[in-house]
């Protein structure tokens, strides 16, 4: 129904308008003489459907929609999505999740043979390898999205940055993404121009609060205050990153305040507070990253806490180990970690930072009803505002190393020359993406 746009609000994308006054009912309006691509009309019954389908699954993803009550179909174009409580949240979470479903669509189908409407067909998709798209013909409406630029797109998983690079100089590949810094050079060398870009992600360093020393909230400012944050992104991430003053990466997302300075780098007022708290001789721990490449983070980091006593051992996990121990009290209590997008932080920060968060190892009750009261208010301006005080209360009481905004390296042959990422980090091939 929705879409991000390039400065983080929310767009009509299958929708034509799509308005709330009250954030309980949200009013859509389908744009006319749209299709799926088996030919059928989108309709108002589509909008049932895909939330039916969501609450169904199962899945995380459900929860994120368990406050829509109901969808009343007042006709074929037009539908109420009706909540049990005011969710000034749900059009971001309907821009990340929500796809609409043809009549007869089931898991299955979905699965083996998924029918959209967007401007490319599903073709085939070979697991491990790749997923072929074809251009949807049919696609002439003038939404956000763009046209297809190509008859055929081809998306290819490759683990290697050095076969990525190779596959753009011999032409196997038009555009590459998500290699390393010092592979830039590479890319150049076989004809590409290298885009870094600036995506709506925050990276940090998790710090669970329900462990000593980690329940002090001096301990963790003294964390914050002893990585030289700056030097790191600007070595590993790229020369435009910058140190964070909480969890939100620049003024695109919701709750950026360009008035809330970052912690100094400051060893030895980390120290003071780390004697402050009865923890001048140090102490022990553990960071957990997923995957070998996220390691260097850790190991950028490890000198400057050990600096101050702190003796860090770097645990890597395989990612599935990871994303599953979130929660768990008795996984390390330090794990680095990046989120994306983050136009609006609502699900982040109901799910890392909240108490009753899924993820959550975090506790603090004045932190929780700032997040409520966010989610509720229907004024984005005055969202904002409870979303920047959240952000100073969250230097009082860190819940985080708070580390840098992501970037994402993509290498672009001549053929894609115009061709500009988005900030939520999707690649789509479209006139949308391209100057």
């Amino acid at each position: 129904l929705v879409d991000f746009g390039p400065d983080g609000s929310v767009v009509p994308l299958a929708a034509e308008t799509f308005t709330t006054e009250d954030a309980v009912n949200f009013a859509v309006k389908l744009r006319e003489g749209m299709t799926f691509h088996d030919g059928s009309p989108v309709t108002s019954a589509a909008i049932t459907r895909s939330i039916e389908h969501m609450k169904a699954s199962e899945s995380q993803v459900a929860d994120t929609i368990s406050v829509v009550e109901r969808v009343e179909e007042i006709d074929e174009l037009r539908a109420n999505i009706v909540c049990s409580e005011p969710a000034a949240w749900l059009p971001s979470q309907l821009a990340v999740w929500q796809v609409l479903l043809p009549e007869g669509a089931t898991p299955e189908s979905l699965q083996d043979n998924p029918v959209g409407s967007g401007p490319y067909r599903w073709e085939a998709f070979e697991p491990g390898d790749r997923i072929v798209l074809r251009r949807n013909e049919a696609y002439t409406w003038g939404s956000p999205k763009g046209q297809a630029l190509a008859d055929e797109l081809v998306y290819r998983f490759v683990a290697e940055s050095s076969t990525q690079i190779a596959d753009l100089a011999t032409g196997q590949a038009d555009l590459i993404v998500r290699f390393p810094r010092e592979q830039e050079p590479g890319v150049v060398e076989a004809g590409g121009e290298v885009i870094v870009a600036e995506t709506l992600a925050t990276a940090f360093v998790r710090i669970a609060t329900d462990v000593a020393p980690f329940d002090d909230p001096r301990v963790r400012q003294a964390l914050n205050l002893a990585v030289d944050v700056q030097t790191i992104a600007q070595a590993l991430e790229a020369e435009t990153s910058h140190r964070l003053a909480s969890f939100y990466p620049d003024a695109r997302a919701m709750g950026f305040d360009e008035g809330l300075s970052p912690f100094a780098f400051d060893p030895d007022g980390a120290r003071a507070l780390l004697a402050e708290a009865g923890y001048g001789d140090g102490f022990s721990t553990q960071i957990e990253v997923s995957q070998a490449p996220r390691a260097v983070y850790a190991e950028a980091i490890k000198p400057y806490l050990t600096d101050i006593g702190i003796d860090l051992e770097i645990v890597v996990a395989e990612s599935g180990s990871f994303n599953a121990g979130w929660g768990d009290p008795e996984a390390p209590p330090l794990r680095y970690a990046s989120w994306r997008p983050m136009y609006d932080p609502n699900t982040f920060l109901t799910l890392v930072i909240a108490s009753d968060g899924y993820l959550s190892r975090y506790n603090n009750a004045e932190a929780d009803e700032l997040i409520a009261q966010a989610g509720a208010e229907p004024d984005v301006s005055a969202r904002n505002q409870l979303y920047q005080e959240l952000g100073r209360l969250l230097q009082d009481d860190p819940a985080a190393i708070y580390l840098w905004n992501a970037v994402t390296r993509y290498g672009v042959n001549d053929r894609l020359a115009g061709w500009q990422p988005r900030g939520d980090d999707y690649i789509l091939l479209t006139q949308g993406q391209m100057d």
